[in-house]
């Protein structure tokens, strides 16, 4: 797969230890592309290293299962996915504005003792090898049922979407981009993010919303696109 001006053909080509950016919520999923403004201290320190080498950052979240009284250093999730910087901005107050896009994720290994004010990982990229290769597992998806709960969900919260850019849109590129719009907590972010595959991460984003809406009418409170 291509991110920016740099392919990855396969596992090879990506490095076995990558910093990380433990961020709650956030989800970063191969070929899709995720805006951040970046502003603490140790996180620019962050960028400039990626700047100055292979321009790599693991998202990974902070565990949903696991808690530790140091906020600043919460236990990381098992799986987190790995972007490269293609867009980057300085702000001009001291922040920078980027833009990562997903390449591939990664299981979450042996964590380095380092001088860097960032935390860094060993990686394993070999579970998820075909993360490189684009489109698979598209013909396992069920692209109508997708998009009827998708419709529902959209009824149910008085939203409307572009329904032509929606039919348009590759099945993969279309399963992704809806698991990283999806308004849901952490812990669902997170499965979908670990789903093994096209296929079980399209049926997980169909049953989490499919809950949320059987939740909102029953008065419980659905859950509304930001």
């Amino acid at each position: 797969m291509q991110a920016g001006n740099a392919i990855y053909e396969t596992i090879a080509d990506l490095p076995p230890l990558i910093p990380v950016f433990p961020l709650s919520g956030a989800l970063l999923l191969p070929r899709t592309q995720l805006p951040l403004n970046i502003f603490e201290p140790r996180y620019i320190d962050m960028i400039d290293h990626a700047l100055a080498g292979n321009r790599l950052i693991g998202m990974v979240q902070p565990s949903p299962d696991l808690e530790r009284n140091d906020p600043d250093l919460p236990v990381l999730a098992n799986v987190g996915c790995v972007g490269r910087l293609i867009s980057f901005q300085e702000s001009g107050d001291g922040r920078y504005l980027i833009t990562l896009q997903g390449v591939s994720r990664f299981a979450v290994g042996r964590e380095l003792d380092t001088f860097t004010a960032f935390r860094q990982v060993e990686c394993d990229f070999a579970p998820f090898a075909s993360d490189l290769r684009s489109g698979t597992g598209e013909e396992d998806v069920d692209r109508d049922g997708l998009l009827r709960t998708l419709r529902a969900y959209l009824d149910a919260n008085d939203l409307e979407a572009d329904w032509e850019s929606v039919s348009e849109a590759e099945t993969e590129v279309l399963v992704n981009a809806l698991c990283m719009m999806s308004p849901y907590g952490p812990a669902e972010k997170q499965a979908l993010l670990e789903a093994r595959d096209l296929r079980i991460r399209a049926e997980t984003l169909i049953a989490i919303t499919e809950m949320d809406i059987a939740r909102s009418h029953h008065g419980e409170g659905g859950t509304t696109l930001q």
